[in-house]
């Protein structure tokens, strides 16, 4: 369903977030996630596109199960680094095939193993750029069933992109993304609903007036915390959630509960703040954002 019609269908979307499994049994462990998310209902599912197209055959695989094998609308991220512009357009095509509605077009992170790539080699350096080119593509309509080609969504930083440390040209280049035709935000992961409504108000005074999507991932492991902080450069922990976990003296099980809590409070207030929006990291597992599901109050399907 193009985004466009989810919006007008939902006041508020909760959507979720998995990546590409390396394996047959993490395969496996994502589709008994996804069996048991899936009653849930959500408006749509992200798919998640490795630095410089690592995942592309693994990404573009799970996405057409998830079309043709659930009943879920999944939504795959595209990235410009590492790809030329017929590489592209052969990826927008196949999703078009597919039927698939809707993009996330981002700028993405060179390989590890590339740190010297060139990206002069790159048919696109900006999301933005990328952004133009899928409404081009979605001009020569492409294959696309729905006449209006693809919907497209675009990362947004509420924290501060960590390659920008100019937070007023950042707004900027969020703005060009827009400008260029995304339909809507979703946002990198917080933990401080304060940098959000900071976020969204500097947005409305860019004049980005696109609904903007909160992306929201909760703590469930001490482990689990540094690897989000090196996954989200530039996430910052609020002293209140650093002391809560502090006081579980390390048990797991009291981190999980309060990392919930603490996620559960940040998508009610953002909930009593009409947020467009709640965008569920789930590290392909379920358990998590059942509970928050339940624990704002949701009917368990």
């Amino acid at each position: 369903m193009h985004i466009s019609d989810i919006f007008a269908k939902h006041a508020t979307t909760f959507s979720f977030e998995f990546f590409p499994p390396k394996n047959p049994e993490s395969a496996d462990l994502l589709f008994n996630a996804i069996k048991e998310l899936e009653p849930l209902k959500p408006a749509f599912v992200s798919v998640t596109y490795g630095a410089g197209g690592s995942t592309r055959d693994a990404t573009n695989n799970l996405v057409v199960r998830l079309k043709r094998q659930t009943s879920l609308d999944p939504t795959p991220h595209l990235t410009c680094v590492c790809h030329k512009e017929l590489e592209i357009d052969s990826i927008l095509e196949k999703y078009a095939r597919a039927g698939i509605s809707n993009i996330l077009a981002l700028g993405g992170d060179v390989p590890r193993d590339k740190v010297d790539y060139d990206r002069s080699q790159d048919a696109f350096r900006y999301a933005a750029d990328l952004v133009k080119h899928i409404k081009a593509f979605n001009a020569k309509k492409g294959g696309h069933a729905d006449k209006r080609g693809f919907g497209i969504s675009v990362a947004g930083f509420p924290e501060g992109h960590p390659g920008t440390p100019n937070r007023v040209k950042e707004m900027d280049n969020l703005k060009a993304k827009v400008d260029a035709g995304a339909d809507y935000i979703v946002t990198q992961l917080f933990f401080d609903n304060d940098e959000f409504d900071d976020f969204r108000d500097r947005c409305e005074i860019a004049g980005i007036r696109v609904p903007i999507i909160a992306g929201i991932m909760p703590v469930t492991s001490v482990k689990g915390m540094y690897a989000m902080a090196d996954m989200a450069l530039g996430v910052r922990f609020p002293a209140p959630l650093l002391r809560a976990i502090n006081r579980t003296g390390g048990d797991p099980e009291a981190v999980r509960r309060v990392g919930i809590h603490w996620a559960t409070e940040q998508a009610r207030d953002l909930l009593d703040k009409d947020v467009r929006g709640i965008h569920f990291y789930t590290l392909n597992k379920s358990t998590a954002t059942r509970e928050i599901y339940l624990n704002l109050g949701f009917k368990a399907p």
